[in-house]
């Protein structure tokens, strides 16, 4: 087994692991419950992380994250009020108008 990354909580550990496995790289989250002893030790050290059970496929796992990290974020601006909406919405947070096709 080899450690990919450390993740910043476990919600965000878990959806990486499952990101991973599902694109056909067996991983496993580890420290999962450390969080509780932050202060005990140091806080970097009590963050979930992010293990591959296949050595030959660490390379593949760090790549699909990095890829899922530099995900480009759109931006649109809505016909309705003209207010500029960034990120994954596709409704307008000030009209509500759904985002042009």
């Amino acid at each position: 087994m080899r450690r990919v990354t450390s993740a910043p909580n476990l919600a965000v550990a878990t959806l990486w692991a499952d990101l991973l496995t599902h694109a056909g790289v067996d991983a496993v989250v580890q420290r999962a419950w450390t969080s509780s002893i932050a202060g005990e030790i140091p806080p970097d050290q009590a963050l979930p992380e992010i293990w591959v059970r296949d050595d030959a496929q660490l390379d593949a796992a760090r790549r699909l994250l990095d890829d899922l990290r530099r995900t480009p974020q759109r931006s649109w601006v809505c016909r309705g009020c003209g207010e500029r909406v960034e990120g994954g919405f596709e409704q307008c947070w000030n009209c509500g108008a759904m985002m042009p096709r």
